[in-house]
């Protein structure tokens, strides 16, 4: 007989106590966030330790000068600058920089601005990261090929060029770590060492509880991998979700509920109140929303459907987010269910060639893959049919009969996508 799962609130009242306690932890979390903030534009001018994330050449629009503006990010804030064209800068540079902060807003303090700079020194030291991408890249003949693979290990910023290839092609979520990422890592670390933690279980802890100490061992790696990546917003909120998950299932609750997604995001929202403006949060937040959504009305299913129905679910429903935002389709684009499925053996096999030296064994692939389509198109998509997908997909939420007009209305968007590039 199987045990009954329990939802995590029962009752209006627990919500209430749980709401109460994180909106306190919010409260508290931003006026920390302000001190910080009056403390940085004390000053009208600040000097920052800042990491390069990403730089790319534009026009100015006041002059119609080409003019090198950098993605730059400190302990506390990601911003923009603009540079010397003849400064020479990579990914991942440590910069000693004096910046303009007085007239920064708070706002613009919690999310990200742009200031004026000078640079006054640039750290020739290679960062552990940098040191892994010229390991990477070392083994790549392409450039495109080895910024693909950084992007996928270290999670590097793509250059421009290859950002609007892969979100042509729709494989963008694919290059930006992200649970799915985690997923697969997990998985993989669990079948790993599984064979040795049961060896010398046996040996000598036999009384030792498997499932929480494999679980334990597997956390504290990709806790080790997050801290390297610096928590990018996506992976921080699978990281989370894992950690929820599995204390609430080892508990009895249910974790394949809207109410774990709400706890997750509330509490990272909490702790880490930046994360409110981050897309890529949204974005990884959603995809969770509307996978649950499909179990939530279509557990009955066989595993063999939901296995073959839910990509194609996830895909139609993240569209209209996808052409909001990025404005980027392909006759290319449906087929990234395909390239979905086929990325979890991908995944595995490239981590495993790259750490053998042999990573340039699938660049041939790669690079066909990159240059399948070469004809970009841009479809925009008004925010009025996201409003509507949101208020439609929240009633869905109670009502399963709300899932018929939300499919039309992704049915629509994709449809008329499809025309702008035939």
């Amino acid at each position: 007989m199987l045990e009954e799962k329990v939802e995590l609130f029962n009752t209006k009242k627990d919500f209430f106590y749980f709401l109460s306690i994180l909106t306190f932890i919010l409260f508290y979390s931003l006026l920390i966030e302000f001190n910080n903030y009056k403390i940085f534009t004390r000053f009208d001018t600040q000097e920052l330790n800042v990491k390069v994330l990403k730089h790319y050449t534009k026009i100015s629009s006041y002059n119609e000068r080409i003019i090198q503006i950098l993605k730059l990010k400190s302990d506390n804030i990601t911003f923009y600058t603009k540079v010397k064209r003849s400064l020479k800068v990579k990914v991942g540079d440590i910069l000693t920089l004096q910046i303009w902060s007085g007239k920064i807003t708070f706002y613009e303090y919690l999310t990200r601005f742009y200031t004026y700079s000078r640079v006054k020194n640039i750290n020739e030291a290679l960062s552990s990261k940098q040191k892994l991408n010229t390991l990477i890249q070392n083994q790549h003949k392409d450039n495109d090929i080895s910024y693909l693979y950084q992007a996928l290990f270290t999670a590097t910023q793509l250059p421009k060029n290859l950002q609007g290839i892969f979100s042509q092609l729709g494989v963008s979520h694919l290059l930006a770590i992200s649970g799915f990422h985690l997923g697969v890592l997990s998985t993989l670390l669990f079948f790993l060492l599984r064979p040795i933690y049961t060896f010398f279980q046996n040996l000598y802890f036999p009384y030792r509880n498997s499932k929480i100490d494999l679980f334990s061992f597997i956390a504290i790696i990709l806790f080790i991998y997050l801290t390297f990546l610096d928590f990018p917003p996506s992976l921080l909120r699978a990281f989370t979700m894992l950690i929820i998950g599995f204390i609430l299932h080892d508990r009895g609750f249910k974790i394949i509920s809207m109410q774990t997604l709400f706890l997750t995001m509330a509490i990272l929202i909490a702790f880490f109140p930046r994360l409110a403006f981050s897309i890529g949060f949204y974005l990884s937040i959603f995809g969770v929303f509307y996978i649950f959504l499909f179990l939530l009305h279509y557990e009955k299913l066989s595993k063999i459907w939901q296995f073959l129905l839910l990509p194609i679910w996830v895909y139609f429903m993240m569209l209209p987010f996808s052409l909001y935002i990025f404005s980027s389709f392909s006759i290319y684009h449906p087929l990234s269910i395909l390239w979905t499925s086929l990325f979890t053996l991908f995944y595995p096999v490239s981590i495993f060639l790259h750490l053998i030296l042999q990573g340039d064994l699938l660049d041939t692939l790669v690079l066909k893959f990159i240059h399948l389509n070469n004809n970009f198109t841009s479809v925009s998509l008004g925010y009025s049919w996201v409003l509507i997908q949101l208020v439609l997909s929240l009633l869905a939420t109670i009502r399963k009969i709300f899932i018929y007009p939300l499919l039309v209305l992704v049915g629509m968007v994709f449809t008329f996508a499809l025309i702008q590039v035939i």
